[in-house]
């Protein structure tokens, strides 16, 4: 008795589970890591600083998040493991106390046509059910509200096995789906110009046909001159109705062609099938800008937009349609939710209340759900990813955001701390890649990569907290305290680019005349319509250059030198001082190693273990035949010049033997945005975000265009570097071209000649332009949003 009684006044050791209170990462080696060796603290918040292309993504998502999913991933059967993406474990010695990882990337939500923010975040999914349940009248289950499920109806004879006995019997089914018949679900229908199908005063043997990658050379040749639908040597305008039918709209039909079955498809349905089913985003460069040349998209006149039947547009509550729910901005949608009440569906109405009130907290009650998913910005695409894991009860969890601040007005960024704030409150860890001040000062913990970017990088600098930061020598730390000012005199502009009447999205009838030959910043909070406007009434006019956010496609065979066109002069470069063919030193054609086929890795499946990739014993990894190998240019081999970085390669064919003005340029322009340290060779899908955008820039700086339109060009960009791209606008403006940016950042408002700030809210609170004029002009006023954040930052006082 008197033993227990003594336990029970001393303090209770503490319990061994509660000592797990770090993630230890030991020798991360992935990508350009340099046996990086971390301790992140548990259930707090962890921000990774340091230039772009230091390593924090390898760290964050392809070391700790790839590892924590991995692991998930193998407790499942094998079986379910077959049907699951397979990851390879990554590079590193020690990965000690992962939790589970729930990754909120910039990836842009899948450009898939049928895809909208109802549909991604499952609102619609709630909306079909309610409609299907309190709809009047009642036209049939949630699928009778989808449009992408069509009606269909049948029947026939089935066979069926009773008792050893064949029988049969007749059956009918039917299915009522909400897809509008019309445009089968896509809102909108097509109209093609035929005059960019064919120059119809030629034949087809003479090459009539005007569509990409249609020649007379190949397969369609073939089934043309043999179908025997029309004469393959008559000019087309001579062609008879029947004939010209038969070459547009033909359906498919089986017909033999030198011994060979093939089908004949008329030109129009083959091209719906094979580049209009498509998003046009995700379509290759020429052949998109041959669907926006040939085709127009017009609001289809069944559904008007809708992409609704008429019989799910029919069925209604207190007065609204599915189509009328789907239309309304998220915050009035909220509204109208609230006041239903209804006890057989409160769980269903409170789930959609929730998420509903989850998009408005999140700043994104300015979306409608028929907003199309592929049309949303990289910020916005990550925000509504956040809102399946807003009041979600699951505690220590591990969070991982990729810049969660992108997109973001200064405004927007406190609402977006308090965000993960409360995320960490309850008990989880929050990882954040991320380069505002703003969001690194709400950082409990501070992990600073660098000191410089790609081999020059991979390493800690610094971990800590943020004064420590600040204190500290590392670049991060220099540039933390940062304050742009304002310049002394702006530019005078040349002309102006006249916009009337702007109504896209959120727009209010805007008139607006953009200075030409100065720098411009458009500005505003998330939504008030700055792209509406810009990509909506100045992009795709004559002379206007866009460099979107919009990801780079490539496979890991792409890399800079085969993104911006390097390679081609280095070919014929290589190829005119070896009396060779250009195609020899491409890894893709008949320069590749045949063992790896030019990857230079051969990698095998091994089912639903991860897949191996070794260094191929052929080529040794360096792509090309030994026999390419032995060609050499002022003094190296083809695998040597793509193993060189930018700035070793500009010196290289800079001057010397080895002198090549084209490709010269080119490397110019990528040193010019800051992409010196990345090699030619090095797959894209290594380079980051911020890189990514830097090599669209570089490429598109040699097209023609007067007008250059960036659509937020700091994203993924360290504040050292917004100083080396504000000099790269700088040099664009003095050379005489005009730029128009988007953008959020104080700094690159600070050194704009001129500043339109659209607002004052966002979506139908938004829209109108609330001030034009110089940033000394704005921060004098402080009359918007935009102002006084300006004001603060630059440090004016009154």
């Amino acid at each position: 008795m008197s033993m227990a009684t003594s336990t029970d006044t001393q303090s209770p050791a503490p319990h061994v589970a509660d000592s797990h209170d770090l993630i230890r990462v030991q020798g991360a080696r992935e990508n350009n890591l340099k046996d990086v060796s971390v301790e992140i603290p548990k259930r707090r918040l962890t921000v990774f600083t340091g230039v772009s292309g230091s390593g924090k993504s390898s760290l964050v998502f392809g070391t700790i998040a790839a590892e924590s999913q991995r692991l998930i991933n193998e407790t499942y059967s094998a079986f379910v493991q077959g049907f699951m993406p397979t990851l390879a474990r990554p590079e590193v010695d020690v990965l000690d106390g992962l939790t589970t990882a729930i990754i909120v990337d910039q990836e842009r939500m899948g450009a898939n046509s049928r895809s909208t923010v109802g549909t991604v975040t499952d609102a619609n999914a709630m909306l079909r059910i309610l409609f299907s349940r309190l709809g009047q009248p009642h036209i049939g289950s949630a699928q009778a509200f989808s449009f992408n499920v069509a009606s269909i109806s049948g029947a026939g004879a089935v066979t069926l096995e009773r008792g050893g006995k064949s029988m049969k019997e007749r059956r009918e089914f039917s299915i009522t789906g909400g897809m509008c018949p019309r445009c089968e679900g896509m809102g909108s229908v097509t109209d093609i110009d035929l005059t960019q199908l064919y120059d119809d005063s030629k034949s087809l043997n003479e090459g009539a046909l005007t569509i990409p990658g249609y020649s007379m050379d190949g397969w369609y040749g073939r089934i043309f001159s043999g179908c025997g639908f029309f004469d393959p040597d008559k000019p087309i305008k001579k062609f008879t109705k029947k004939e010209l039918n038969d070459l547009l709209h033909k359906e498919p039909t089986k017909i033999k062609v030198e011994g060979i079955n093939l089908t004949y498809e008329g030109l129009i349905p083959k091209i719906q099938k094979s580049m209009l089913s498509k998003d046009v985003d995700s379509l290759q460069p020429h052949i998109r800008a041959f669907v926006e040349r040939a085709v127009t998209f017009t609001a289809c006149p069944e559904c008007g937009g809708t992409r609704l039947s008429e019989a799910a547009r029919s069925s209604k509550i207190n007065g609204i349609n599915i189509a009328d729910a789907c239309a309304m901005q998220i915050n009035d949608l909220a509204a109208w939710v609230r006041g239903l009440d209804d006890p057989s569906v409160a769980p269903l109405l409170a789930k959609l209340q929730h998420t509903l009130d989850s998009f408005v907290a999140i700043g994104l009650g300015y979306l409608s759900l028929e907003r199309p998913s592929g049309t949303l910005s990289g910020g916005e695409a990550q925000r509504t990813k956040m809102i399946r894991h807003l009041g979600s009860s699951l505690t220590d969890v591990t969070y991982v955001f990729d810049e969660p601040t992108i997109g973001l007005h200064p405004h927007d960024i406190q609402r977006m701390n308090d965000l993960l704030l409360r995320l960490r409150d309850k008990g989880n860890t929050v990882l954040v890649v991320e380069h505002k001040p703003e969001m690194i000062a709400i950082a409990d913990h501070v992990v600073d990569l660098g000191p410089r970017a790609g081999t020059a990088g991979g390493e800690v600098v610094f971990e800590g907290t943020v004064d420590g930061l600040r204190a500290s020598a590392t670049m991060t730390g220099r540039h933390l305290d940062d304050r742009a000012s304002l310049k002394p005199s702006v530019r005078t502009s040349s002309g102006a680019l006249e916009v009337r009447g702007a109504g896209a999205h959120n727009l209010q009838n805007v008139d607006v005349d953009i200075p030409l030959g100065v720098l411009v910043v458009v500005t505003g909070v998330a939504g008030s319509g700055k792209s509406s406007l810009i990509h909506g009434s100045v992009s795709g006019r004559d002379g206007v250059v866009s460099i979107d956010q919009g990801a780079i496609r490539g496979s890991r065979r792409s890399n800079p030198a085969t993104y911006t066109g390097l390679l081609d002069p280095i070919r014929k470069a290589f190829a005119k001082a070896n009396g060779v063919k250009p195609a020899l030193f491409s890894a893709n054609s008949e320069g590749a190693c045949p063992t790896c086929n030019g990857a230079g890795v051969i990698y095998t499946d091994l089912a639903m273990m991860a897949g191996v990739a070794t260094i191929c014993e052929e080529c040794e990894g360096k792509r090309f035949q030994a026999s390419v190998l032995e060609y050499h240019f002022g003094g190296r081999d083809i695998s040597e010049v793509l193993a060189m970085s930018v700035t070793e390669a500009e010196e290289f064919f800079g001057a010397g033997e080895a002198r090549t003005p084209a490709a010269h340029a080119i490397l110019d322009r990528l040193a010019d945005v800051g992409l010196g340290y990345i090699s030619l060779g090095q797959p894209l899908t290594t380079l980051s975000g911020g890189e990514r955008q830097r090599l669209k820039l570089a490429t598109q700086m040699a097209g023609k265009g007067g007008v250059y339109i960036l659509d937020e060009p700091t994203t993924g960009l360290h504040l050292a570097d917004v100083e080396q791209l504000l000099g790269l606008l700088d040099r664009l403006v003095d050379s005489g071209k005009s730029v128009i940016v988007i953008e959020h950042h104080q700094a690159v408002m600070a050194h704009a000649d001129w500043i339109i700030d659209l607002g004052p809210g966002a979506g139908h609170d938004g829209g109108r332009i609330v001030f034009e004029g110089t940033p000394a002009d704005l921060v004098a006023a402080r009359s918007t949003l935009t102002g006084e954040h300006l004001a603060a930052y630059v440090g004016t006082s009154d």
